[in-house]
Formats: structure tokens, C-alpha cells, sequence
């Protein structure tokens, strides 16, 4: 009986964790730019119209969804059979501090890449039905859309976790520093409003960094834009939107 408790006490620490940090960073996104500023700014939105309040709903439920399949996955890699094969090291002595840092930023390019790829996958005519279509139901996604996912789609994003911590040793925390990054960067690609400055998409280090514009034209026009933190795949492959520059200084130039 107690060690089915403290299996019970893990997965729901897990799930909390997944749940509180998407439920924080998109109802303070939310609040701020769809309730609080949303008359004062509404000609900042990348697309002037908001969403339905159906729209916030089925995202949310989405994300709950996630949120469960998440912590159930992250369960079973973290503390079930399956983490005595992983690289994962609990003694934070056990590797310098510099190489603690090294693998959160070495684990965001692996995860670029992961995500480039199957993002670009499950386009495919016969996967898009099945995986991502709920993701892009959201044609001009809310903060709320950062987790929205289809349940097969959660398993594949839930991918990177699964194969990280088989390549090369990582701490729990540098792990948990990563999936902070990665919710963070998820509300603002869904946030539905630019925050980097005019002109920063024609710079030598912007040109390379994905923005909330770059990827609400994926969910307006569901092609092209496939990156996730970086746009090396997309610039390197050729599916980089010819329009995206364009209609970044557009947005940026509005006034009023």
C-alpha cells in the first residue's frame, strides 16, 4: 500500500508541475494581452480579430489532455522501469556547473531539430488528420493553444524527453530548466502579438530566431514556418514563408 501511495504522490507531482507552469504562463499572457490591454493594444494582434470564447475553451481542454499524458509518460521515463537505462545523474556535483548549463542549451538544439522534423511529418496528408489537425483548429491561436494538442501528437512531443536522457548524462533540474524555456517560448509562438522590435527579423542574430509572427503564419496558412526556437531548418530547407519578413515589419509598423 505504500509504495502504491508514493507512486501516486509522483505522478501527481508531475502532473502539477506540467499543469501550474502551463496554467501561470498562459493565463498571465492572457491576462495582460486579451483582457487588461486588449482595447489599448488590439492593433498590435498579428491577426486584428480574436478568437471565440469556443476557441479558449477546446484549447484548454486540449492542454488539460496533454497536461495528463505528460505527467503519465514523464512518470514512467522519471521513476518506472525505464529510468535505470536513461543518462540521467541526480548528484548535481556529479558534472560542473558549466556543463549543467551546456546540456539545457544542447537539449533546445536537439529539440529544434526534433521538432522541426516531426512537425513537418505530421503534415503529411495521411498524419495531419490524426495528429495535428486539433493544433491547427486553432487558425489564430490564444496563449491557451500552447499545449493544445491531439493525444497521439502529445505523445510525439512528449519524444524529445523520451530521448534526450539516452544520448548524453542530464540533471533533473537541467531537464526541468528546459521544459520551463520551452513552455515560455510555447505561450509567446501562440501568444497572437509580436514582442521582438521592429526590424528584428532582417537582423544578423533575429534572422535565425523564431517569432510569434513566424508561427501564427503557420496556423493562418498551415504551410511553410515549421521551426520551433530557431528558423536554421526552415531557412536550410527551404520552407521558411517568402511573405514572413514582410508581414513581420507590418505588424510592427502598425500605430493605431
Amino acid at each position: 500500500m505504500g509504495g502504491f501511495i508514493g507512486i501516486g504522490n509522483q505522478f501527481y507531482a508531475i502532473l502539477l508541475i506540467i499543469f501550474i507552469r502551463y496554467l501561470v504562463l498562459a493565463s498571465a499572457a492572457f491576462l495582460v494581452f486579451y483582457y487588461i490591454k486588449k482595447n489599448a493594444w488590439s492593433f498590435k494582434k498579428i491577426q486584428v480579430k480574436f478568437p471565440a470564447l469556443s476557441d479558449y475553451q477546446r484549447e484548454f481542454l486540449f492542454s488539460v489532455s496533454t497536461s495528463l499524458i505528460f505527467a503519465v509518460l514523464g512518470y514512467l521515463f522519471f521513476f518506472g522501469p525505464i529510468a535505470k537505462y536513461t543518462f540521467i545523474y541526480k548528484d548535481i556535483h556529479a558534472h560542473s556547473l558549466w556543463y549543467f548549463f551546456f546540456t539545457v542549451v544542447l537539449t533546445l538544439i536537439v529539440h529544434d531539430t526534433y521538432f522541426y522534423w516531426t512537425h513537418r511529418l505530421m503534415h503529411h496528408p495521411r498524419l495531419f488528420k490524426y495528429f495535428h489537425k486539433v493544433h491547427h483548429l486553432s487558425t489564430n491561436p490564444s496563449p491557451w493553444a500552447a499545449m493544445a494538442f491531439h493525444p497521439l501528437e502529445a505523445v510525439v512531443e512528449f519524444g524529445i524527453i523520451a530521448i534526450v536522457p539516452f544520448f548524453f548524462p542530464i540533471h533533473p533540474l537541467a531537464l526541468a530548466l528546459f521544459l520551463l524555456i520551452m513552455m515560455i517560448y510555447n505561450v509567446y509562438g501562440h501568444l497572437g502579438f509580436e514582442l521582438y522590435p521592429r526590424g528584428f527579423s532582417l537582423t544578423r542574430v533575429g534572422k535565425w530566431i523564431n517569432t510569434s509572427v513566424n508561427h501564427n503564419q503557420h496556423h493562418e496558412y498551415f504551410t511553410g514556418n515549421y521551426g520551433l526556437y530557431f528558423l536554421w531548418w526552415d531557412r536550410w530547407m527551404g520552407t521558411l514563408r517568402q511573405d514572413y519578413d514582410q508581414r513581420f515589419d507590418e505588424v510592427k509598423a502598425r500605430k493605431s
